[in-house]
C-alpha cells in the first residue's frame, strides 16, 4: 500500500493557493495508478499537498472514483464543523495533515494551536500527520506524546543524514516511536540523503534505527510525484528496492508494505 502520494490536476479545475511554496506540474491520478500497476501496489492513501491549502477537492474527487481503493489525509482549519468532519470520514478520510516545514497554504501555525483542535478527531479514530524536522522539534516525546490522537511523521523524521542518529532530538524521537502512538512514513529518502544518486546508502542507519525501535509503526509510501525535487529524479522501483535492503526479514517487509498501513488507515 502506498500511504503517501499527491495528485495535481489542471489549475483551471483545481486552483493553487496563492500562499504556496512551489508550483507543481500536473500529476494525474491515472498516471500514479499506472506506476502502481508496475510496482504491484493496489491501495493508496493520498496526502493533501500544501499548494492546495485547505481545498481538498482534487483528493476527494479521486477518492470518489475508487472509494474501495483510496483513503485520504486532508488539511482543514479549526473552523471546520463537526458535520463536515463526519462527511469527510464517510468519504474515506482518515487523518489531518499539519505541515510545519513547507507550510504553503496550510493552517495551524503550531502544534500548540493544533492541540486545542485534536480532541475533535478522537471520535473518528483519525490521526495527525506531521511534517517536521524531528531533531529540531523541542521536547518531541513529551509534547507529541500528550496528544489525544496517534501521529504520523513523514520522511523518516526528516533529519538529514549529515546529522548523526545519536543526535539527542532523534533519540527522543525514537523513544516516541517506541511508545507506540507515533507512526513513521518511510518516504522521501532522497529528501534526507547527502547522496545525489540512488542507492542512498547513508539513509540505511536511520531506517534500521527506526525498524529496531518499533517495526509495528512503520509504513511505506512513494511520495509521488516527488515535488520540489531538483536535480536527479529517482526511479520509484529503485526506492522500493532500497527499502528491501534495510532488512531481509520478510515478516517485517509484510508489516511495512501492508499490515501496518491497513491498521492505521482502516482498509
Amino acid at each position: 500500500m502506498d500511504t503517501h502520494a499527491h495528485i495535481f490536476g489542471s489549475q483551471d479545475e483545481y486552483p493553487l493557493s496563492p500562499h504556496r511554496g512551489y508550483t507543481p506540474v500536473e500529476a494525474q491520478l491515472d498516471t500514479l495508478l499506472e506506476m502502481h500497476a508496475t510496482l504491484g501496489v493496489d491501495r493508496l492513501v493520498l496526502t493533501q499537498p500544501s499548494v492546495y491549502g485547505t481545498d481538498n477537492s482534487a483528493m476527494l474527487d479521486a477518492i470518489a472514483k475508487y472509494p474501495d481503493r483510496i483513503r485520504g489525509v486532508i488539511a482543514v482549519g479549526p473552523e471546520v464543523t463537526d458535520k463536515e468532519l463526519e462527511d469527510f470520514h464517510a468519504t474515506g478520510i482518515r487523518g489531518i495533515r499539519v505541515n510545519l516545514v513547507d507550510k504553503g497554504g496550510m493552517p495551524f501555525a503550531s502544534i500548540k494551536e493544533f492541540c486545542r483542535f485534536a480532541e475533535r478527531l478522537k471520535p473518528f479514530g483519525w490521526h495527525l500527520e506531521l511534517l517536521i524536522h524531528v531533531h529540531e522539534f523541542p521536547d518531541i516525546r513529551d509534547t507529541l506524546g500528550k496528544l489525544p490522537v496517534d501521529i504520523s511523521v513523514g520522511h523518516l523524521g526528516y533529519m538529514k543524514t549529515s546529522e548523526s542518529i545519536n543526535h539527542p532530538g532523534f533519540q527522543d524521537f525514537l523513544n516516541l516511536v517506541r511508545d507506540g502512538h507515533c507512526w513513521v512514513k518511510l518516504t522521501g529518502t532522497y529528501r534526507i540523503t547527502t547522496s545525489d544518486r540512488t542507492p542512498y546508502l547513508d539513509v540505511t542507519p536511520t531506517a534500521q534505527a527506526l525498524i529496531e525501535a518499533n517495526q509495528d509503526r512503520l509504513i511505506w509510501g512513494t511520495d509521488w510525484p516527488h515535488v520540489a525535487t531538483y536535480g536527479f529524479m529517482p526511479n520509484d522501483a529503485d526506492l522500493v528496492d532500497h527499502i528491501l535492503d534495510w532488512t531481509t526479514n520478510t515478516a517485517i517487509h509484510q508489516k511495512i508494505f501492508v499490515d501496518n498501513s491497513v491498521s492505521l488507515f482502516g482498509f
